[in-house]
């Protein structure tokens, strides 16, 4: 019998297809700047030859440092065609950060926008692969000059051959990218991502989020978180459109939104509510409406009646860099549409069930038993499976320890509902445990966001002499708004159990990521540096 060849899963054989079937349809809109799918992949291929003409061979790295330009996309596809791992870095990281990863991943090319290549020429130590460096200017932001000593871009990809895909690829060893983590507790881990793992999750995005050939993508998530949750292959595989936006200014997207006719976009709940309070929104109704996608905190019900006056659906759902992004979701059910905007965000508060190509999914405890699915007895969210990564790069200590007992940890705290639905109850670094009993402060957050005055809210532990930590609120208000503390205070004591009300509450704005999800651990490092074991 005849030996049946099985082709390996990667993203990139999404684009193949594509331009073999849509080679005339729009791919990327930047500016005033259109490519066809046919342009987009000669784009990809003469910049994967530029890669492999610099000596990037299967398994090299190759950092990109951009906000969501074109270059970046492509790099998507690019650097894996020339065999080689993409490494995008967050462009709100500093020069010693940067220069940490770069070291760390071994980068022997990188790309940097012009306006972000401080960060690598400052980094204070020397970048020890000495790796090419190639600046990355863009003229429709008018962002020009060659900070680097490197070539620009376009001398990068100048007159290098178009290459198709290169070697073989095992899709369960081969790596896509590596993603660093925030590094908020040490030095940043890089995630790996492999082709197998990187192309099931691009599908279920499709599943997910009703992607297909007429759809036209906004891309407010920036493109180096996560890979963009694995959207620049799942948008390119049904032939979608990219619409690309250097930064996020809420009148340029219901701008592009109306223009460009947008379907579709994601972001943190930080861009849905710019979106919602920009001036520009009030008296508009998007129709048909955007389907978003939103990680993070889950909708308020406040939120959650704006967007859907501004005909905007939202999906929340939930995941981990470690999980190529987004693993969960909250799957609406049928009887679910007829709730009124505070039902509905009730139920869309929990975050739901795997994705199509996840199946373990588990809330345990620490001895690794599964809690009873009662909606009330806490445990620890454990994944595993294809969508869960390879493992942290140069670094078998910390891969171990997170894959201890044989699925990963992901630090976060749940409950299972009688129905299956998990719902977070909070970071295990962040709940507060308050004379003995736990606080969850998702739950003290969701109350304050119900007060007309608040437009965000995060709630950490501060310590506490009597009950060793109690919750301190950090509430940012609506424009002209005005509220005291204690009246918050009261407002909670109004729909809370007391123990779990604030203490104190502080007036200001919250520290964000640039993927605009609260550094809860900025707040309460602040509150434990500055403790005196307030009394109250």
């Amino acid at each position: 019998m005849a030996e049946v060849s099985i082709d390996p899963l990667t993203p990139i054989a999404f684009l193949e297809r594509t331009v073999r079937v849509f080679p005339n349809k729009t791919a990327v809109v930047y500016g005033d700047r259109r490519w066809t799918y046919a342009q987009f992949t000669e784009r990809v291929g003469r910049f994967a030859g530029a890669l492999k003409r610099a000596g990037v061979a299967p398994g090299d790295r190759v950092a990109v440092l951009a906000p969501n330009v074109p270059e970046i996309l492509e790099a998507h596809f690019a650097v894996l065609r020339a065999g080689g791992v993409l490494v995008a870095i967050n462009t709100r990281l500093n020069a010693a950060e940067v220069g940490y990863i770069l070291n760390h991943s071994g980068a022997k090319v990188v790309i940097a926008d012009v306006e972000l290549a401080p960060q690598v020429v400052e980094a204070p130590e020397r970048l020890r692969t000495n790796p090419l460096l190639v600046n990355l200017q863009d003229p429709v932001a008018g962002v020009m000059g060659s900070p680097m000593d490197g070539p620009s871009f376009e001398e990068f990809v100048s007159g290098a051959d178009v290459v198709p895909i290169a070697g073989s690829i095992d899709d369960e060893q081969s790596l896509t990218s590596i993603n660093y983590t925030s590094g908020t507790t040490g030095q940043p881990k890089g995630v790996m991502y492999t082709h197998r793992g990187a192309t099931l999750n691009a599908l279920a995005e499709i599943i997910v989020h009703k992607l297909e050939r007429d759809s036209v993508f906004l891309w407010t998530l920036p493109l180096f978180h996560c890979n963009g949750w694995c959207f620049p292959w799942a948008v390119t595989a049904l032939g979608g459109t990219h619409v690309l936006l250097r930064t996020i200014d809420p009148a340029k997207m219901i701008e592009l939104i109306r223009s460009e006719r947008v379907t579709h976009f994601n972001g943190a709940p930080t861009v849905l509510l710019m979106l919602a309070e920009a001036p520009e929104a009030q008296g508009i109704r998007f129709d048909p409406p955007i389907r978003v996608a939103m990680g993070g905190s889950p909708p308020s019900p406040t939120l959650l009646g704006r967007l859907e006056e501004l005909g905007v659906s939202v999906i929340h759902l939930y995941g981990l860099t470690e999980t190529y992004g987004p693993h969960v979701y909250c799957q609406l059910q049928p009887e679910w549409e007829s709730l009124d905007v505070a039902g509905r965000a009730k139920v869309m508060s929990r975050q739901g069930v795997p994705y199509h190509t996840v199946t373990h999914l588990r809330v345990a405890d620490e001895e690794m038993r599964d809690v009873p699915a009662d909606g009330e007895t806490i445990g620890e969210v454990l994944m595993r499976g294809n969508n869960v990564m390879k493992g942290y790069f140069e670094d078998p200590e910390a891969t171990a320890e997170a894959f201890s007992g044989g699925w990963f940890h992901s630090g976060d705290l749940g409950v299972v509902h009688p129905d299956g639905y998990i719902e977070l109850r909070d970071r295990k670094k962040d709940i507060i445990i308050s004379g003995g009993e736990n606080i969850s402060t998702i739950e003290v957050e969701h109350t304050i966001v119900q007060h007309p005055a608040v437009l965000e809210c995060a709630v950490v532990a501060t310590p506490h002499e009597k009950w060793g930590e109690v919750p301190k609120a950090f509430v940012s208000l609506r424009p002209g708004a005005q509220v005291g503390e204690q009246e918050l205070i009261d407002f909670c004591r109004e729909r809370l159990a007391h123990f779990k009300c604030p203490k104190f509450v502080e007036f200001t704005e919250l520290p964000k990521t640039s993927t605009g999800k609260t550094q809860k651990f900025v707040l309460r490092s602040r509150e434990f540096a500055n403790s005196d074991k307030r009394i109250g």
